[in-house]
């Protein structure tokens, strides 16, 4: 979330004029996260989020977006259900750009998880992943092995102003990952950016997930690798190490609803290089690329390089959880 088009209370008016909620009582932009741009509204007393899609979203995408959120939720799935304009439709067009108002989920994100947190986190991603594999929606990950080299040599030039070694280090991990990346692996529709502040809790009890804009179809595996690489990592960016308490409690959440196979145990290593080299060139290019007047925290980059060595030097699976 972020805020890269700025509204004011006339504008959310008129937006709000497409559907049937009410009057605005307030409202304010959320500047945590960097792809959309994101307004919390409350109207009739009742509390929305507003979200304006932005760079890396391409419009053919939103009804995937929507129908993903709104069946998970009819299916009893903890997250914000898209909310219908007058005429029917989960999306609208405003000034040139497509906008949605989901319900707002309860709860916040917590800096600490526990490694109980971890285990509750790896269940509701397995029963997501049960739920998604019976669905009839489509969309491949745009950001998966195949778009890395390019997304690398778009940046790899400038690269070094971040970080000197960044270019031979980010080459040397693409190669390993492109040489072993997977070809069969049980695969579904995955959320694909599930970090912290994406998971709500209230006190201690996770109240639901929230920013579906990155899911797509990839292995179920891929997205194990993600949690590992956003949630199981503890201390400074130059000091980070590998917390395997709470990886093995996230998989003995994950795999009290979906048993994991051979090949995904196998490929585990990979899959988690894999993730942490997406993650950190698609923080290489947002840092070389800021959008002039937006109100958007950048993401540190450099907090993936101690990642993507752990995972280099892994042996396999057990190297991650026993």
């Amino acid at each position: 979330m972020a805020v890269y088009t700025k509204l004011n209370q006339k504008n959310i008016e008129e937006i709000l004029s497409y559907y049937n909620l009410g009057k605005l009582d307030s409202f304010k932009g959320i500047e945590e996260g960097i792809e959309n741009t994101n307004y919390f509204l409350s109207v009739n007393k009742k509390k929305f989020i507003l979200t304006i899609y932005e760079k890396r979203v391409k419009s053919p995408d939103l009804p995937f977006f929507s129908d993903l959120m709104s069946s998970l939720n009819k299916a009893s799935f903890k997250c914000p259900a898209p909310i219908s304009n007058n005429n029917n439709d989960t999306i609208t067009n405003f000034e040139g750009k497509k906008l949605m108002i989901v319900s707002f989920l309860e709860g916040k994100a917590k800096k600490n998880l526990s490694p109980a947190n971890c285990k509750s986190i790896g269940c509701e991603i397995a029963k997501m992943h049960e739920l998604t594999k019976n669905l009839k929606l489509k969309r491949q990950n745009d950001l998966s092995v195949n778009s890395w080299r390019k997304l690398f040599n778009s940046v790899k030039d400038k690269c070094e102003n971040i970080h000197e070694d960044l270019p031979r280090l980010i080459e040397e991990n693409l190669d390993d990952v492109e040489k072993n990346w997977p070809k069969n692996l049980p695969r579904g529709i995955i959320h694909a950016d599930l970090f912290q502040d994406n998971i709500f809790f209230i006190q201690d009890k996770l109240s639901g997930i929230i920013d579906f804009y990155f899911s797509c179809e990839d292995f179920f595996a891929f997205e194990i690798a993600i949690c590992f690489n956003a949630l199981c990592f503890d201390g400074l960016k130059s000091n980070l190490s590998f917390n395997v308490t709470k990886a093995k409690k996230f998989i003995d959440g994950y795999t009290s609803v979906r048993k994991l196979s051979h090949d995904e145990l196998k490929n585990i290593k990979v899959l988690s290089q894999g993730a942490a080299l997406r993650f950190l060139l698609t923080r290489v290019f947002d840092a070389l690329n800021k959008v002039e007047g937006a109100i958007v925290k950048v993401k540190d980059p450099m907090e993936y390089l101690k990642r993507l060595e752990f995972h280099k030097n892994a042996k396999n699976h057990e190297d991650y959880f026993f």
